[in-house]
């Protein structure tokens, strides 16, 4: 019989709940013996490397791009380009980006294992259809500062790319789109000030993540096209919504950052306050339903509206020594709270 390659995490966890079944008489000890001996341990983990490796070489492909612009060997050689036509750029920009999802296809459907090498495809196609639709919007708003179509063409493009495709890494980029499209857009119809409706650029990404979170959970589910993405759209609606929130609670719902700087944290404590109770309130609700995602997002930024606050009230009021050895207390008792929370969950 074929061993079950697993992780030394993965089989620990394994062998305690067989071991737990025997101690509670649902298995006999020798089915357990014979379970046990199909386990083997992974020496290597080789998934873990193909996911940093892949990690690595678009960060340095990108540090590979902004080191063109540091190269004066480099720098004068594109400036030979800088008459070239914004859509000759674009052209290039897209037969590229067709390039690369082309294999990234080819190899989905021959290598549908090969997740890393076939995402990393994806992106960087992704990264190229950004730049031809950037470079498209020049061409397309050349004398006027309303960009926002580009992003709205940017948005149907991944849209239809990542249902084609069937790639939740594209659909990412969608979400992020629509998030530049709406806040360029709002920021076009209010002259591009800081307030749209009387609602700064926080205040009204911690709605629009609301509206998108909402969208997944009752929405997205019933378009049978995108409903293979609504775990995706939940996440980054929550991240949304929880990141805006969370600069709201520092930066209040003020048009300016010169107003800003006129007032004391405590007088936009309920927003503060209001981050921590929902943030909170998302990490119960993630454990009453297991709902991990929410669980453990709800709990980052429950620590980390708490802790921010902890700044906010107390660096300038006390003595730093005391301040980091009061950071120290509270992260080793979040800590032992944790252990215990991971103890309780273990089988005897």
């Amino acid at each position: 019989m074929k061993k079950i390659d697993l992780t030394k995490n993965e089989k620990e966890v394994v062998e305690q709940a067989l071991d737990h079944w025997v101690d509670n008489g649902l298995l006999g000890q020798g089915q357990v013996d014979e379970l046990k001996s199909t386990i083997d341990q992974r020496s290597f983990e080789w998934k873990s490397l193909a996911r940093y490796a892949f990690w690595v070489a678009l960060v340095s492909l990108v540090f590979s791009v902004f080191s063109l612009f540091a190269d004066d060997a480099l720098v004068k050689f594109v400036e030979r380009f800088y008459e070239t036509p914004n859509i000759v750029f674009c052209l290039v920009f897209a037969v590229v980006a067709v390039g690369f999802y082309v294999l990234g296809f080819r190899n989905k459907k021959r290598y549908p294992d090969k997740t890393f090498s076939n995402e990393t495809l994806m992106l960087a196609g992704s990264f190229a259809t950004a730049a031809c639709i950037g470079f498209l919007g020049q061409v397309l708003n050349k004398n006027t500062s309303h960009y926002t179509i580009s992003f709205l063409l940017s948005i149907l493009i991944y849209i239809w790319l990542a249902i084609k495709l069937r790639s939740k890494l594209i659909w990412v980029f969608a979400l992020v789109a629509l998030g530049v499209w709406f806040g360029t857009e709002t920021s076009y119809h209010s002259n591009w000030g800081f307030k749209f409706w009387g609602m700064n650029f926080p205040l009204r990404f911690t709605l629009f993540g609301l509206i998108i979170t909402a969208f997944s959970i009752w929405g997205q589910s019933r378009i049978k096209p995108i409903a293979a993405f609504q775990s995706v759209s939940y996440v980054i609606g929550l991240l949304y919504t929880m990141i805006a929130l969370w600069c709201l609670s520092i930066f209040g719902n003020y048009s300016s950052f010169d107003n800003w700087t006129q007032v004391r944290q405590y007088e936009i404590f309920y927003w503060g306050l209001l981050g921590t109770l929902l943030s909170l309130a998302l990490a119960l609700y993630g454990m009453k339903t297991k709902d991990h995602v929410a669980r453990d997002i709800g709990f980052v930024f429950f620590i980390l509206n708490l802790y921010t606050r902890f700044v906010e009230y107390l660096w300038d009021n006390i003595n730093r020594t005391i301040f980091f050895l009061i950071l120290a207390i509270s992260f080793w008792a979040v800590g032992r709270w944790a252990e215990k929370v991971w103890r309780k969950g273990q089988p005897n």
